[in-house]
């Protein structure tokens, strides 16, 4: 679970642990996989500084065996800690944001379906808007429209072999890449990666809007 972001967008307290009708952000984000029977261990990768000092709400599940690491400067290197923390006996690695309160059980499932079939798997979403492509040379204006028959957008949870993640980030880490989506390094090593079919409640909260409107599924869900 990768939560070491600064969540400067929505202004005050780090977004993470500001709470949704009560609950802390990757709190709700956590409990899913905590509570998951195919789950043996949960790294929780924050902050150096509150890596340090846990917040305390996370004693419910620090009791249950929760793991808490320094992350880095870049999500990779956050994700890359949170892999040498894994005990030797996992497998199948799940990536999930902290800032994705809201994962279906079906969803994890399936993600650890593929993965344990030895391939990587991705949460996604079809896109059902247009797309447009903006002008280099003029960002307000439209180049073209995208045809958007074969486009996803890609949420987590992400999942993979264990061996192959590893090896796609030690590529990447040579190579100097960074990048925002584990999947996308699994790709460039040659790792075959599906599609999870995934809903738009999934979604990463970013903005102050996006809190808002969590405040509404999580009333909805209670």
């Amino acid at each position: 679970m990768v939560a070491a972001g600064r969540g400067t967008r929505v202004g005050g307290a780090p977004k993470q642990y500001r709470p949704i009708a009560g609950v802390p952000l990757v709190l709700r984000a956590l409990r899913p996989f905590a509570a998951h029977p195919d789950v043996v261990q949960v790294v929780l990768v924050l902050p150096p500084a509150d890596a340090s000092a846990p917040p305390a709400f996370l004693a419910e599940l620090r009791d249950e065996g929760l793991v808490v690491v320094a992350g880095g400067e870049e999500r990779s290197d956050s994700v890359a800690a949170g892999l040498a923390a894994l005990r030797q006996e996992c497998t199948v690695v799940l990536v999930h944001d902290g800032a994705r309160p809201f994962v279906d059980r079906a969803v994890i499932d399936g993600v650890i379906r593929h993965a344990r079939a030895g391939e990587g798997a991705i949460a996604a979403v079809p896109l059902g808007d247009t797309v447009k492509e903006a002008d280099a040379g003029e960002p307000s204006r439209v180049a073209r429209t995208v045809p958007r028959e074969r486009l996803w957008r890609a949420q987590t949870p992400q999942g993979f072999p264990r061996e192959l993640l590893v090896r796609a980030h030690a590529r990447a880490a040579r190579n100097g890449t960074a990048s925002t989506d584990d999947a996308s390094l699994v790709e460039a090593c040659g790792g075959i990666v599906r599609l999870v079919t995934d809903s738009p409640r999934n979604l990463k909260i970013t903005t102050a809007e996006d809190f808002a409107l969590a405040e509404l599924l999580a009333g909805a869900s209670a």
